[in-house]
C-alpha cells in the first residue's frame, strides 16, 4: 500500500520529529503531514509512517518512536531518537533521492549519522547538554535553533504550532540538504585532489584546477611532504597553507613573516613577485595576480619554510 500520511505527534516539537519530515517529506512528497495525538492516527497501518509518537518502535510496521519503556538502542548503548531511526531506515533512500552517487551512500549515509544524526539523538533524550558545546555557542546548536522557531508563549491562536513547524521544516531541509550536498561534493574533489597529488610528485606544492575541499584526500594519499595549495579564483589566484590536524588551525608551513598583512606594491616589494596581492596577517592565505605569481610565491615559501 502507498504511503499516504506521515504521522508525528501535535503541540510543541523538537528537533528529531523535525528532521524526519524532511527525510519522509522528501521521500513521499504527496502524503499528507499529520500533526495528532489521536489514537486511531497513531495506529499503525499500511498507508501511513509513525514518527516520535505511539511508544513503540516497529520498523515493518512502520512506526518509529522512542518514548516507550525500553527505548530502542545503538549497537553502543547510546539512545535513539526519532530521527536516529527514521536515518536508519530511511537514510540511504533519502541519499538516493538526492542523487547521490551509489558508490557514496553508504559512507554518506555512516558519516551523517555520527556527524549529525546522533548528536540530536543524545541531545533529544538528554543525553548531551548544549551546554557542552560551550557558553558561547549553547543556543547556536541545531536543535535550539529549530526550537527557537516556536510559537512564543501567548501566540494562542489555534495554528501557530503546525504554521511554526512548517516553517522551521524549511529550515531543517536547508541544514540537512547542505550537509549531505557537501559531503557528496567533497567526495567528488577527492578524486580531483588525487589526480593533483600524483601530477605534483614530489614537490611541495598541490595545484588544483579549482578552489575545493582537499585535506582529508591529502592525508588519505600519505602526502606529507605537500606544504602549499594553488589554485584559480574567479580574477586571481590562492595559496594556502594545509593544516596539520582536521580541528586544529595551526599549519605544516606558515607563509613568510616578512609578507604579513602586505598588500599590492607592499608585498611585491617585500617578496620579489610582480602580480603579489595580498597576504593574510595570519599567514595562512596569500593572493596573486596570476598563475605564474602564485608559483613563485609558494616556490619562495616552501624555500623559507624549510631553509
Amino acid at each position: 500500500m502507498a504511503i499516504q500520511f506521515l504521522v508525528t505527534h501535535s503541540g510543541g516539537f523538537h528537533a528529531d520529529e523535525l528532521l524526519s519530515s524532511v527525510v519522509l517529506t522528501r521521500l513521499y512528497p504527496h502524503a499528507r503531514l499529520v500533526r495528532t495525538r489521536e489514537a486511531d492516527w497513531i495506529t499503525p497501518a499500511g498507508d501511513r509512517v509513525i514518527y516520535d509518537v505511539g511508544r513503540d518502535f516497529d520498523a515493518a510496521g512502520l512506526i518509529f518512536d522512542h518514548h516507550q519503556k525500553n527505548p530502542p538502542l545503538r549497537d553502543d548503548g547510546q539512545p535513539y531518537s526519532s530521527f536516529g531511526l527514521i536515518w536508519r531506515h530511511f537514510g540511504r533512500d533519502y541519499l538516493r533521492a538526492l542523487d547521490v552517487p551509489a558508490a557514496d551512500v553508504e559512507s554518506i549515509h555512516a558519516s551523517f549519522d555520527a556527524g549529525f544524526v546522533l548528536p540530536v539523538d543524545l541531545m533529544d533524550n538528554g543525553a548531551l547538554s548544549p551546554s557542552e558545546a560551550g557558553p558561547l555557542l549553547a543556543d547556536l546548536t541545531l536543535p535550539m535553533l529549530l526550537e527557537s522557531l516556536k510559537p512564543v508563549f501567548d501566540d494562542r491562536s489555534p495554528d501557530a504550532d503546525d504554521r511554526a513547524f512548517g516553517r522551521a521544516m524549511e529550515v531543517a531541509r536547508a541544514f540537512v540538504e547542505a550537509s549531505i550536498n557537501r559531503k557528496a561534493a567533497k567526495r567528488r574533489a577527492e578524486a580531483v585532489v588525487q589526480t593533483a597529488i600524483a601530477a605534483a610528485g614530489d614537490g611541495r606544492v598541490l595545484e588544483l584546477p579549482m578552489g575545493m575541499p582537499f585535506r582529508s584526500a591529502v592525508v588519505r594519499a600519505g602526502a606529507d611532504h605537500l606544504l602549499f595549495v594553488v589554485h584559480p579564483r574567479d580574477t586571481d589566484w590562492t595559496l594556502t597553507g594545509i593544516r596539520r590536524d582536521e580541528d586544529g588551525f595551526a599549519l605544516r608551513a606558515d607563509l613568510p613573516a616578512a609578507w604579513a598583512g602586505l598588500t599590492d606594491a607592499a608585498l611585491e616589494a617585500a617578496s620579489g613577485v610582480q602580480g603579489a596581492r595580498f597576504c593574510h596577517n595570519g599567514r595562512f592565505i596569500a593572493v596573486a595576480a596570476t598563475r605564474d605569481a602564485a608559483l613563485k610565491m609558494a616556490e619562495l615559501a616552501v624555500n623559507e619554510a624549510e631553509g
